[in-house]
């Protein structure tokens, strides 16, 4: 664990845009997709910092949101996935924020979330610890994820979206596949 846990330190950033499984359903009951980029920056004394930026299209050209997450990472031990891959807990509690970046999303956050000033394009406002109803969170409730690193030849990989939309809430939750790695930068 320890030298996974060195060789995870640093700057790491998505390779291309990537697509998840996203919460919310076409009109077939297909999931609809949900288009980002990440950049995430591992210190030694186990805080991250991760910045998702979420896209309306695949190729990453029309910005929806960036959220800024910013915490504490929890090494749990070996993930079955492959030799070298270790579970990981991602918990919130420095900063999470929200900054919206086009109008159809103000538009939502306005009509949805209650004790925030007005939102407006290209200002962030922190959600940490409050009721933000988009995201499922509760007042008090701090996000967190229960996911995997895997470090193979210079890559970092996280665990994959379940294909059936449900996040990593939960230890049954924690993923069984590996997503699109992301590199050092």
């Amino acid at each position: 664990m320890e030298q996974i846990k060195k060789m995870s330190i640093g700057k790491w950033e998505s390779i291309a845009p990537e697509v998840r499984p996203g919460s919310t359903k076409n009109a077939d009951g297909t999931l609809k997709p949900f288009y980002l980029t990440r950049r995430f920056t591992l210190l030694d004394d186990d805080t991250f910092e991760l910045l998702v930026t979420n896209f309306a299209d695949p190729y990453a050209k029309i910005p929806i949101a960036k959220m800024l997450i910013k915490g504490h990472i929890e090494w749990k031990g070996t993930h079955q996935i492959a030799v070298g891959a270790q579970k990981v807990d991602f918990t919130a509690d420095i900063e999470y924020s929200i900054t919206p970046m086009i109008q159809a999303f103000v538009d939502i956050l306005n009509k949805f979330t209650k004790g925030f000033n007005e939102w407006k394009i290209g200002e962030p406002q922190n959600i940490l610890k409050k009721a933000f109803p988009p995201f499922g969170l509760a007042e008090g409730q701090l996000f967190k994820e229960y996911d995997l690193i895997y470090i193979y030849e210079g890559l970092m990989f996280w665990g994959a979206r379940n294909i059936d939309g449900r996040g990593f809430d939960s230890e049954e939750n924690r993923p069984t596949n590996l997503q699109i790695p992301m590199k050092k930068s």
